[in-house]
């Protein structure tokens, strides 16, 4: 049947099909559809239910539909939407006094996603560097294997070739090394960087936590030869490490920090944070964007800091983990033909594949799925939980249940 004949547009059935007719194929979802969440339960087409494991990837941090976000979000819909950047408004200056007032920085900066707010942030860089020392600093470094969004200068800055083929020419001036290698850093940041940008934890990458020594490596050596380190908070901030950034349990602060994912809660928001001496540098005109800042955004935004950034909240976060991490540990245990000992921090965490399974943390993940645990990957040898921060003790002991029927079941062919 041709689609365009078809009248009622809205009400017209779909299934995963539709997917592969009308969207660009970008993606490969999932066979199922799911239509309906709440916390951390979904529900597919088939009124099949699941234990969400993957928060959207690190986006739905307080959980599917929350109630306190879902009214929050309903009054300012009916309140306010959009003005466009000649006019400012009140949500987005709760926000940001929130955001400042929790964090190193006294300047934000709003847009609509982690890629948003990481061009920001290179682009204030190269800004900065070129004002106070002029145009010959202008070289970028960042870290083999890091994820830094999907546009073409931030697509280039992440130093996964596989991302980039195809797009080339690439931005030049854009270098990379080694994630925690201290030499690697010392060879290639010189007087002529204007940025380092780095994730404290590996995300894409396959979950990877910085080590301390090499991120004050970086700080060091951007103090030394005037470089700003950037520091690319997209999937670790917003509590899921267990502070609110984690630059706060590394001890190293940073002079740009982006926020995106989790922020909004599944709401589109990004926010690049800085100091008021680089800050300043972005002058009236130099940078802007239409939906940043918006009140809806904003209003959603404000409510999950003021929810996670309590003592309490986090240190559940920090409990979840342990006991999340303690059961992993003892899968490893019981299936060392399947897995390696597993890594990450807070409720970000990585489960290597054995060498033996190498390239098959998809394939587990789909039958974790049929089985009613839906889990992320980090790359192909790492299956990836990030549950919502909001997770509980009998969550957690399910997803154990069914990942460990999921490995019987993987193992069996």
């Amino acid at each position: 049947m041709n689609a365009k004949l078809e009248s009622g547009v809205t009400t017209r059935p779909v299934t995963r099909q539709t997917f592969d007719e009308v969207l660009v194929p970008t993606y490969a979802p999932a066979a199922m559809v799911p239509v309906r969440a709440s916390g951390l339960d979904v529900w597919d087409q088939e009124g099949k239910h699941y234990l969400d494991f993957t928060s959207g990837i690190a986006v739905s941090s307080l959980g599917h539909c929350n109630p306190v976000l879902v009214d929050a979000m309903t009054r300012q819909i009916n309140t306010l939407w959009h003005l466009g950047n000649g006019y400012t408004n009140e949500p987005v200056l709760r926000l940001g006094a929130a955001l400042t007032e929790a964090t190193f920085a006294d300047r934000a900066f709003f847009c609509n996603s982690g890629a948003e707010a990481n061009e920001a942030a290179l682009k204030l860089a190269r800004k900065y560097a070129h004002d106070k020392f002029g145009p010959h600093k202008s070289r970028i470094v960042s870290c083999y294997s890091s994820f830094h969004g999907r546009t073409l200068f931030t697509v280039s800055v992440g130093g996964q070739s596989k991302y980039t083929e195809g797009f080339e020419p690439l931005p030049p001036e854009i270098n990379h090394i080694n994630y925690n290698d201290i030499e690697s850093a010392r060879a290639a940041i010189t007087d002529d960087v204007a940025a380092v940008i780095v994730e404290p934890i590996q995300g894409e990458g396959g979950v990877i936590p910085g080590d301390v020594e090499f991120l004050k490596t970086l700080r060091e050596l951007c103090d030394k030869t005037g470089a700003l380190l950037v520091f690319d908070e997209v999937q670790s901030g917003v509590g899921r490490t267990g502070a609110l950034y984690d630059y706060m349990n590394v001890g190293v602060t940073p002079d740009i920090l982006t926020s995106a994912k989790a922020l909004g809660n599944g709401y589109p928001i990004g926010a690049m944070l800085t100091t008021d001496e680089v800050g300043k540098h972005f002058t009236v005109g130099t940078h802007g964007t239409t939906y940043g800042g918006n009140p809806l955004a904003t209003t959603v935004a404000l409510n999950v800091i003021e929810q996670i950034n309590q003592p309490a909240f986090l240190a559940r976060v920090r409990e979840a983990s342990a006991k999340v991490f303690a059961n992993l540990e003892k899968l490893v245990a019981d299936y060392p033909q399947l897995f390696a000992k597993p890594r990450g921090k807070g409720l970000l965490i990585g489960l290597p594949m054995a060498e033996g399974y190498k390239g098959k943390s998809k394939d587990y993940t789909k039958v974790a799925e049929k089985l009613g645990l839906m889990l992320l990957i980090a790359g192909p040898d790492v299956v990836r939980l990030a549950p919502a921060l909001i997770v509980s003790d009998a969550q957690i002991a399910e997803a154990d249940s069914i990942m460990r029927k999921a490995a019987d079941a993987f193992l069996a062919g």
